[in-house]
C-alpha cells in the first residue's frame, strides 16, 4: 500500500512539473534538436507502445546507443526493443534489427508500458516509473554499465531515501567499477556486481577510409559550447611552432556547425578555411566537419585529438575511440562522466584550454595512446538469457 501512494504522489509531482513545463516544451519542439523527441517523449506523437519483444534495453543518447552493439550482436535470436532519449541516440538505435521509440515522459509510462519481459537500463538513466512500472508489469529490471560519477554520489546520497526505493526495483546491477559498486550500496542497492565498462566490449572501427594529408593532423572531436575558441587559440599558438599542422573541428551538436563555422572565421581570420560537406581535401588550415558519423574515420588519420566535453562541466567523451587508432590525447579535466574509461587508456594530457597550445608541443614527443583493458560480457549474457 506505501509503494502505491508513492506511486501516485511521485505521478503527482510528475504532472505538475509537465504543467509548468508545458509552455517551454511547445517551444523548444519548433527547434531542429529537438522536433522529434519533445512531441515524441511529452506528447505522444508517432510514438507507439513497443510490439511483443523478449529484451527491451533504454539508453539515453548516441554513446550508449553505440555501447550495445556487441550484446546485441550475441542476441539475433531475441526480439529486442531499444527506447531513447535523444535524437542522436535515436537515429544510432535505428541502426539495429530492432523496434526504437522515444521514452515518453515518466507519467506517460503508465498508459505505454505493457508487459515487458526483461528491462535493461544503461549507466544512470535511473527514471523511478520505468523502474517501478516494468517491474509490477511482470519484467525483470536490470541496470547495466551503471555508474555514479564522483560529483553527482553527494546529490545522490542526499536523496537516499528516494534511490533506495528505486533501486529496490532493480533484480540485478551490473556496475562499471569498485567505486561504482560501493556507492551504489551506500544507497541501499541490493544484487550489485562489477563487471567492468561494457564500452571496452565495442568494435570500433573506421566505415570509410580517408587519405592522409601531409603534416601534423589535429582533431578537435565532439567540441561543446565554450571549447572551441580556446582550443582555436591554441592552435594559431602552435601553428608558429609548427607550420605545416591542421585543425580539424568537429562539434558534438549538428545544430551548431554554423555558429561555430563563423566563430573560426572570427577567431582565426588568418587562417584558411573549409568545410567538410564542400570538399573532403583537408587541404585548409581548418576544417569545420559539419557532418555526423566521421569521427572513427577522422580519427584514423589524425596523430593528435583534442577530445571535446572535459574543457567545460560536460563530463567529457569516450576516449577508446580515438586511443584505437593510435591518436595522442589530449583531454580537459572535467571528464568525470568518462574517468573509468580512461583509466584503460595510456599516454594521455589533461590540459586546460590555456595549455592547448603547449600539450600539443608535448604531444610531438609522446607515444601513442593505447587501451590496456578488456571486459567479459558473458555473465551479463548468461543473466539476459536466464528463463
Amino acid at each position: 500500500m506505501r509503494n502505491v501512494v508513492f506511486d501516485l504522489f511521485y505521478t503527482l509531482v510528475a504532472t505538475l512539473f509537465y504543467v509548468v513545463a508545458l509552455p517551454l516544451l511547445i517551444l523548444f519542439s519548433f527547434k531542429k534538436k529537438y522536433r522529434d523527441s519533445i512531441p515524441s517523449r511529452f506528447f505522444g506523437i508517432k510514438n507507439p507502445p513497443f510490439q511483443p519483444h523478449d529484451i527491451w534495453f533504454h539508453v539515453c543518447s548516441l554513446g550508449e546507443a553505440k555501447a550495445i552493439a556487441p550484446i546485441l550482436e550475441k542476441l539475433r535470436d531475441k526480439r529486442i526493443a531499444i527506447s531513447v532519449i535523444t535524437h542522436t541516440g535515436y537515429e544510432a538505435a535505428s541502426k539495429y534489427a530492432a523496434q526504437v521509440r522515444y521514452l515518453p515522459y515518466e507519467m506517460w509510462l503508465w498508459f505505454w508500458i505493457e508487459r515487458p519481459k526483461t528491462v535493461v537500463v544503461l549507466e544512470a538513466e535511473f527514471w523511478y516509473l520505468l523502474f517501478r512500472l516494468a517491474r509490477t508489469r511482470g519484467g525483470r529490471v536490470i541496470a547495466l554499465n551503471a555508474r555514479i560519477s564522483d560529483r553527482s554520489f553527494p546529490k545522490y546520497y542526499r536523496m537516499r531515501w528516494f534511490y533506495r526505493i528505486l533501486l529496490s526495483q532493480c533484480d540485478r546491477i551490473f556496475c562499471q567499477s569498485n567505486e561504482d559498486m560501493v556507492r551504489f550500496i551506500a544507497l541501499g542497492a541490493r544484487n550489485v556486481e562489477v563487471v567492468g565498462n561494457i564500452k571496452l566490449a565495442q568494435k570500433i572501427e573506421a566505415s570509410k577510409k580517408y587519405s592522409k594529408p601531409e603534416g601534423t593532423i589535429i582533431v578537435a572531436a565532439s567540441t561543446h559550447e565554450g571549447e572551441e575558441e580556446g582550443i582555436i587559440r591554441g592552435f594559431i599558438a602552435y601553428r608558429e611552432h609548427n607550420p605545416s599542422a591542421r585543425l580539424l573541428v568537429v562539434p558534438r551538436h549538428p545544430e551548431r556547425f554554423a555558429k561555430v563555422g563563423e566563430l573560426i572565421s572570427k577567431t582565426a581570420p588568418m587562417m584558411s578555411l573549409s568545410r567538410w560537406s564542400e570538399s573532403q581535401a583537408l587541404q585548409s588550415d581548418i576544417v569545420l566537419v559539419d557532418a555526423m558519423g566521421e569521427l572513427n574515420n577522422l580519427y584514423a588519420i589524425s596523430d593528435v585529438a583534442i577530445l571535446g566535453g572535459a574543457f567545460a562541466p560536460i563530463g567529457g567523451h569516450n576516449p577508446l575511440e580515438p586511443a584505437t587508432f593510435g591518436c595522442k590525447i589530449i583531454s580537459g579535466e572535467e571528464m568525470f562522466l568518462q574517468r573509468e574509461l580512461f583509466k584503460y587508456v595510456a599516454h594521455v594530457q589533461f590540459s586546460s584550454l590555456e595549455g592547448i597550445a603547449e600539450a600539443l608541443k608535448n604531444a610531438e614527443t609522446l607515444p601513442p595512446s593505447q587501451i590496456n583493458g578488456s571486459v567479459d560480457l558473458q555473465k551479463v549474457l548468461n543473466y539476459l538469457t536466464e528463463k
